[in-house]
Formats: structure tokens, C-alpha cells, sequence
């Protein structure tokens, strides 16, 4: 079974793939580590715990970095997934409380426990992650791999023409990352916009599964007008669910080994591109997918849940 732990900023499709990950029989989540990005890391934390406690999964939740590495902190993504992260949902108060150790610290502990073993997810800004690599020279060795939902090699941008959101809201970030050396996997928009799910598919997933379907039905409403207010009526693409679909289902991606930097700067800021060859170790991009298949698997899933 893949020890995985997922870093988060939930978020709609943050909650699809944390409902997929509860789910899966291949999956043992070890825990989730919070980040701002489409809300406050505060916010990330709240609804990173009432996402386990809806799940019933007695999972800890370390709260992550309030800001970006060096930028200043950017507003959250409320056009997209609601001011409290989950659409029309109101705010609640979960019961439980995150740990008393901040998520850079328990993401470096944890991997030195299950040195070789533990996989991780980020599927929001990177600072997270950045800061255990500055903390400790041994963490992205004590890994697996990491495999990021972000960027794009050729699909370009979703929240200017040249940035994936992720990537855009801590670039810096992303760059310690991509530079680490750790054996890293990109799942970003060459694949994610491949993968959609429907209206119709969210009636079924509710239909599956009435409480966690029920509760994801409810929150696509308000994502899928947004995507209709930009011009995408086929659906919203599955991009976080995507990438732990990546963690355990690799064969179903097809990947390019390349060099990646991150442009920090100036308007092509978070801008993923392939670096010198040498300059850095590579990352396996993905360019390809089978987009049937892994939707499907995302379905069968979660017609697993309660």
C-alpha cells in the first residue's frame, strides 16, 4: 500500500482528491499538510479537517505557511471555489485541531519515519515543501517522490497566458522544488485539461455515494459556473484528483524526463520552462494521459463512499 501524504488548499478539487484518496484501496494517507493558494492557510486548515471528519478518517493536519517565500501574499481564488473554499457550502467548525507542529516540520519527520516509502502530493503552492527542503538536507532523499499538480510545459497558463495557478501563487518556491533534485513527477495542465468531469458525472458520483457524492455535488455547482464564465461549458478539469491518480497509477500518464525552472519574475512569473540540460535534475513531465481511464477510475472510486 502507497504511503502518501497530500499538501493542500482545499478548495473544491482539493476535496475530490482527498474524498479519492479516503477512497482508494491502493492508498494509506499518513496526512495532510495546508497551504494558502484558493484560501487563507487558515481557511486550508479548517477545511482540510472537516474534509477528514466528513470522510471519517482519523488523519493529522499540520497547518502550513502563511505566505509565499518572498512575494507578498496574494488574495484567494473565491471566484473559483467560494469565499470559504467549498462553493455554496457554508463555513463550519470541524471538531478536531490541526498539530502543534507546523507542516514543513511534520512533512520532514514523517519522511525520515518511512524513509523510501512516503510519497508526496502537493496540489497547492509549493512554499510548503520548500521550506522542509531549506530545513533539512536529507528530506527529499528520506522520499519516495513528489508529484506536483502544476504548471504546464505547452498547454500554457490558466491564471495569466504563461502560469498555472499553483506555480504562479509561490514561483520561488517552485524553483527550490524543481531545483532539489528529489525524484519528481509534474501532473500539470498538458494533462489536467484533458481530463473532465461533467454535471452529469456529479449527479452520479451523488447519486453513488450520497453523503461525501452528495456533499461534492453540492460544491460543483459554484465550480462549474465559474468554468462557465470563462468560456468552458464541457465540465471542470479533474486537476488535483488527477495528480494522486499520478501517485498510484503512474502507467496511465506519459511522461517526458526534462530539466524544469521557474520563471520568477516580470509577467511571465510561474511560468514552467525546461531549464539548460545539466543545470538540474530532471522531472518526469506529463504530457499524455489516458484521460478515459483515469476518470473512470475516479468514479469507481468514489462510488466506494458512503
Amino acid at each position: 500500500m502507497m504511503k502518501l501524504i497530500i499538501d493542500t488548499d482545499p478548495g473544491i478539487d482539493d476535496a475530490m482528491a482527498i474524498f479519492y484518496a479516503a477512497a482508494a484501496p491502493e492508498i494509506s494517507l499518513l496526512g495532510l499538510t495546508t497551504i494558502f493558494g484558493n484560501v487563507t492557510t487558515e481557511i486550508a486548515t479548517r477545511n482540510a479537517l472537516r474534509l477528514l471528519e466528513a470522510a471519517d478518517l482519523q488523519v493529522p493536519v499540520a497547518e502550513g505557511a502563511r505566505v509565499p517565500l518572498s512575494l507578498p501574499p496574494f488574495k484567494p481564488s473565491a471566484q473559483v471555489h467560494g469565499a470559504q473554499g467549498f462553493g455554496d457550502i457554508p463555513a463550519a467548525e470541524p471538531k478536531g485541531a490541526p498539530l502543534a507542529e507546523e507542516a514543513a516540520d511534520f512533512l520532514i519527520r514523517m519522511a525520515r519515519e518511512h524513509k523510501g516509502e512516503l510519497v508526496l502530493c502537493p496540489i497547492g503552492p509549493l512554499t510548503n515543501i520548500a521550506l522542509a527542503i531549506q530545513r533539512d538536507p536529507e528530506f527529499v532523499k528520506n522520499l519516495k517522490r513528489i508529484v506536483i499538480m502544476g504548471g504546464s510545459l505547452e498547454e500554457g497558463g490558466n491564471i495569466t497566458p504563461h502560469a498555472e495557478a499553483n506555480i504562479y501563487h509561490d514561483p520561488d518556491a517552485a524553483d527550490v522544488v524543481f531545483g532539489s533534485g528529489a525524484e519528481l513527477v509534474m501532473v500539470g495542465l498538458d494533462v489536467t485539461h484533458q481530463i473532465l468531469c461533467t454535471k452529469a458525472d456529479f449527479t452520479a458520483i451523488a447519486a453513488q455515494s450520497p453523503e461525501l457524492g452528495g456533499m461534492l455535488q453540492s460544491m460543483s455547482e459554484f465550480y462549474l459556473r465559474f468554468y462557465e464564465t470563462v468560456g468552458k461549458f464541457d465540465g471542470c478539469s479533474l486537476h488535483d484528483p488527477a495528480a494522486v491518480i499520478a501517485c498510484s497509477h503512474p502507467q496511465l500518464f506519459q511522461v517526458k524526463k526534462l530539466p524544469i525552472r521557474v520563471s520568477c519574475s516580470g509577467e511571465t512569473s510561474g511560468e514552467t520552462l525546461m531549464a539548460e540540460k545539466g543545470s538540474r535534475g530532471d522531472t518526469s513531465v506529463c504530457l499524455g494521459v489516458d484521460a478515459k481511464a483515469v476518470k473512470t477510475l475516479f468514479l469507481e472510486r468514489l462510488a466506494l463512499l458512503p
